[in-house]
Parts: structure tokens; C-alpha cells; sequence
């Protein structure tokens, strides 16, 4: 029997997400996920409005905003969250990022929901950056009824690091719109050539990376440095080029020829923006920092020739001269190899990137991830 038949009570499924300003994974869920099955509504908490709270508004799907800036309002966050949850009686919650799963937890057990899931969105950061940060970890963790990892990294860190039972932990990947990034508009496309490399340099070598100390960005500028003296007309264009590493990673660009490299802080037409590179680069330092990684798949989605070190979700599926270069971690040498091996040889390029795109269609389709989703909640 379809759940949109009379007698039929749609769940009641409350998503709680914060310090996000556009996701297209939200996006999609919000305009793909079964309102047959499902009374969807999302909880955003944010310093301001944003493009996604205005994407979900367009779907006439009831969105509440809730101001958020600092963790001391987490205390009156959750007794918002508690008040919504009993007003709209939520049958299941479901939290993304820190600051939604440590409210929406305890806020959830509180207001007595029955299924309190959490998406688990970083790996180690906290054991290693921020260890007293791991307490509050553990505290989403004993709340939460199902954890979602999102790769075997997060579902390893989630057993033997922060002692999670077995049972409460489901593996479910991200899952993309993959022809967006195989066809996009090509209009779109000439237009962020001419907005970040009017010039036409090449070879264009991407990077789109947050300024953090373990994403490897400072591994990739002295490789890029070195290939410059192969070909000087190369430019290093960096996406997101914002976060607690700035200065050390200015300080490396600020070694560069001028014109050589272009920064972006946020570029909304990521489908467009793979597409104005030849080669891209995402390199974190070791092979558990990584939760995920959505820019491995996008990358190889979008077929642009990929070099990689083996983080998050790569160290399921990448395999070194199959679907990218693989190189070894924090070795800039082996990263400006890999891009000179890559413009001397555009058959092995071209074989590598049609091989990715290949690759992550067997596991990164969108649909299979609203599937994995739809059988948890109705469990």
C-alpha cells in the first residue's frame, strides 16, 4: 500500500542542519526524497539567511530558522528545538554538523522522539585539533539511536576510537547528481573561464580545498611552483581559499609569479567550475583526516584527470593509474611528477579520467543514497 493512500500516516522526518549557506546534497534530498512517505521539514540554524534555506522555501517545504553565531546559545537552541519537535511530533530527526547533532540529540531524547539519527560529516579533526571537542562527540554519539558514517574511515573512527556499538552505525556514501557534472551547460562554463582565467593559461591545475592545515593545500602550491618551470603559462586556480591555514598558505602563494594563480572564497556553479580545469589536485596529509572527501567524486564525475593521496572515501575505490595518480602524502615532488606525466602523456589522461567517470557511477548515484536513507528511516 502507498503511503500517500488515505489511512496512511506519513512519517514525520525532521532534518536539523547548521552552519551551512549551500549544499546541493540538502537540495537534493529536499526536492527528491518521497513526500509520499515523508512530511519533510528542515530546522536550519545559521548566522543568517541563506541560499539553502531559500532553495527549500521554493519546494513548499516548511523551513524554521533558527539564529545561531556561538555555542552559548546552544542551552536556548535546545529548548527551541525541543518545542518544534513536540509541535510538529517527530517521529524521526536527522542532524547534520556539530552544532545541529549536539543540539538536536540531546533536544531529541528530551522532547522523547523515538529515532534520533546523526550524519557523522568529519573524521579525526577533533581527536587530533581539538581533543576537548571529542567529550561532546561522544555525548552525540550515546544519544543518537543510528549514526550514519558516511565512509568506512568515519565507521572505523566511530568503533575503535569512540567505542560506538556496531549495531547503531549504518554505512551509507554521499550520493551525487552525476550528469551535472558529466554534461553541464557549457554557456555556464565559457563564463567562468572568462571570470577566473580570462588569460586562457595552461595548464589550469584545480584545487578546491578549505585553508586547513590537513587538506595539503601547502603541498600542492610548491609542486604547482615546479611545474611552472616546465610550463610558465600554468595557473593554479584554488576554490574556497578561506579557513584557519590562510596565512601559511599565502605566505607559499605569495612566492608564486604574479598572474600565476587566482584564489576564490566560494563559487556557487561547482558543476561549471570543473570544467575550466585540466588537472585537478586534492592531497590530504594522511589517510584518516578525511571523513569523505565529495570532491574525489565530483573531480572524477566531471572527468578532469585527478591526483590524489588516499583520504576519507578514496581509500575505497581509487586505484593509482586506473582512475587518478595516487601519490604518497605530503610529498610535493610526487604531486608535480604526477601533473608533468599527465600533460606529456593526454591519452593516459583522457584513458584516467573516462575510467573515473566510470567508476563512481557504480557507487555514488544519487538515487542509491535516497534508497539507503528511505530503508533506514523505515526500519
Amino acid at each position: 500500500m502507498k503511503s500517500h493512500l488515505p489511512g496512511v500516516k506519513k512519517i514525520n522526518l525532521i532534518y536539523i542542519i547548521s552552519n551551512i549557506n549551500k549544499a546541493l546534497a540538502f537540495e537534493w534530498i529536499a526536492r527528491d526524497l518521497d513526500k509520499n512517505k515523508f512530511n519533510l521539514i528542515f530546522i536550519i540554524l545559521n548566522p543568517g539567511k541563506s541560499h539553502l534555506e531559500s532553495f527549500i522555501r521554493s519546494q513548499n517545504i516548511k523551513v524554521y530558522f533558527i539564529r545561531y553565531t556561538s555555542t552559548r546559545q546552544l542551552p536556548s537552541i535546545i529548548f527551541k528545538l525541543y518545542k518544534i519537535f513536540k509541535k510538529e511530533k517527530a517521529d524521526i530527526i536527522h542532524s547534520h554538523l556539530f552544532a545541529a547533532s549536539l543540539a538536536g540529540m540531546i533536544a531529541g531524547k528530551l522532547a522523547g522522539v523515538k529515532r534520533r539519527i546523526y550524519t557523522r560529516h568529519h573524521a579525526t579533526s577533533h581527536h587530533i585539533y581539538h581533543p576537548k571537542m571529542v567529550k561532546y562527540d561522544r555525548l552525540i554519539n550515546r544519544f543518537a539511536t543510528d549514526i550514519i558514517a558516511i565512509s568506512l574511515n568515519v565507521e572505523e573512527i566511530l568503533f575503535e576510537r569512540e567505542n560506538v556499538p556496531h549495531e547503531k552505525v549504518h554505512l551509507i556514501h554521499h550520493g551525487f547528481e552525476l550528469d551535472s557534472f558529466e554534461n553541464p551547460d557549457l554557456e555556464k562554463v565559457i563564463l567562468l573561464q572568462k571570470k577566473y582565467n580570462s588569460g586562457h593559461r595552461t595548464p589550469a591545475i584545480g584545487v578546491i580545498s578549505r585553508y586547513t592545515h590537513w587538506k595539503g593545500v601547502q603541498f600542492t602550491i610548491p609542486a604547482f611552483a615546479k611545474l611552472l618551470k616546465n610550463y610558465p603559462d600554468a595557473i593554479l586556480i584554488l576554490a574556497n581559499g578561506s579557513g584557519e591555514y590562510t596565512t601559511e598558505i599565502r605566505k607559499l602563494l605569495s612566492e608564486l609569479p604574479a598572474g600565476s594563480y587566482v584564489e576564490m572564497a566560494f563559487e556557487e556553479d561547482l558543476f561549471s567550475l570543473y570544467q575550466i580545469f585540466d588537472i585537478f589536485v586534492h592531497v590530504p596529509i594522511d589517510s584518516h583526516s578525511e571523513a569523505f572527501g565529495q570532491t574525489y567524486v565530483e573531480a572524477l564525475s566531471a572527468g578532469i584527470p585527478s591526483v590524489f593521496t588516499l583520504s576519507g572515501i578514496a581509500k575505497e575505490f581509487v586505484i593509482d593509474k586506473k582512475n587518478a595518480l595516487v601519490v604518497p602524502f605530503q610529498n610535493s615532488e610526487r604531486i608535480y611528477e604526477s601533473m608533468k606525466m599527465f600533460m606529456e602523456q593526454p591519452d593516459v589522461a583522457k584513458e584516467i579520467g573516462s575510467q573515473g567517470q566510470k567508476d563512481v557511477r557504480k557507487m555514488f548515484t544519487l538515487q542509491k543514497m535516497l534508497n539507503s536513507l528511505t530503508s533506514l528511516y523505515g526500519k
